[in-house]
């Protein structure tokens, strides 16, 4: 796969989630199949309908049509009696929380099983206490069952830098020697996706020069920028059948930007605007309570005094 937006380090392929911004190309803009082929690719198209309902992450939805576009091409090779291969598709995913990563993974395992890549298509979601014993032996015991219950599917390790946090002595190490046999022994029967934080998990790459590159694809999920914050905002408002305020979404626009800057790397993104809808949302009925205030358009309307971003600041401090 090729991809002008990319930059390829020792053979992987990174993959940096907002550099669209800077041109503002729309996936949807770009045509992947002729219009009279178009019948023939109703699994491309049903992959981009689910991921235009996300906000953001333009170059994943670019990925998994080079992705498609690889695999519809080697059917067609097949077809001719060309030779085709298969690729190792594990991926990193480095990013802040609530950026999407086990969204897309989920995502992911889902086209793969789609597009009979996997079997399954199943995501297993793990961390290092699912994969890490109490004793010698009993952490490669744990990690191969993990990795028979991935099979066919995704094994998603999140906060994957941990394994390596307790040195050489660590039962972690092991843990990742495990992981690491399983990906050339079972390369194709599981796409292994490590995730964290971008920092963390580029110190823990570094720790294993034979790591990087066994994931071919590497993706940075960038914090939200502002705009997209409140697009989720909104959006996360209108599922619920509730409406904001002019002035409440000024109130809101003016203190994320504070909360961005005072809470950096420890921002948690879609996380803390579902959080602030939630809270709002109690809120909202604390105060209609109070005033005895019940109709229709009182109980979708949420205003600026409904949100409140004090606890976010006392968390931070």
């Amino acid at each position: 796969m090729s991809n002008p937006n990319n930059t390829k380090k020792s053979g992987r392929i990174n993959v940096v989630l907002n550099q669209a911004r800077q041109e503002r190309v729309k996936s949807k803009d770009i045509v992947y199949y002729s219009e009279e082929d178009k019948e023939k690719h109703e699994v491309l198209k049903k992959f981009e309908r689910r991921m235009e309902k996300y906000v953001g992450l333009t170059e994943i939805k670019k990925l998994l049509k080079e992705i498609y576009a690889w695999i519809y091409v080697n059917h067609c090779r097949e077809q001719q009696g060309l030779k085709t291969s298969k690729q190792v598709l594990h991926m990193l995913f480095k990013g802040n929380p609530g950026t999407g990563k086990t969204t897309v993974a989920r995502i992911i395992a889902e086209f793969f099983h789609e597009m009979e890549v996997l079997e399954k298509g199943h995501l297993l979601e793990v961390e290092r206490a699912d994969l890490v014993g109490e004793y010698i032996g009993h952490t490669a015991q744990k990690t191969r069952e993990v990795i028979k219950k991935a099979s066919g599917g995704v094994l998603f390790v999140d906060e994957a830098y941990s394994l390596a946090r307790g040195g050489e002595k660590d039962f972690g190490k092991e843990a990742i020697d495990t992981l690491v046999k399983a990906m050339e022994d079972q390369q194709h029967q599981f796409v292994l996706i490590l995730a964290g934080y971008s920092r963390e998990m580029d110190y823990f790459m570094s720790l294993n020069p034979g790591l990087p590159s066994r994931f071919p694809i590497s993706i940075d999920f960038p914090n939200y920028t502002l705009d997209e914050l409140l697009e989720i905002l909104i959006g996360m408002g209108h599922e619920r059948e509730y409406t904001l305020t002019a002035e409440a979404l000024r109130h809101i626009k003016d203190e994320l930007k504070l909360i961005r800057i005072e809470q950096e790397r420890a921002f948690s993104n879609g996380r803390y605007i579902r959080n602030l809808v939630e809270e709002a949302i109690r809120l909202q009925a604390v105060r209609l309570l109070r005033q005895g205030t019940f109709d229709r358009r009182s109980l979708e309307t949420l205003e600026a005094d409904d949100f409140n971003f004090s606890s976010s600041r006392v968390q931070t401090k």
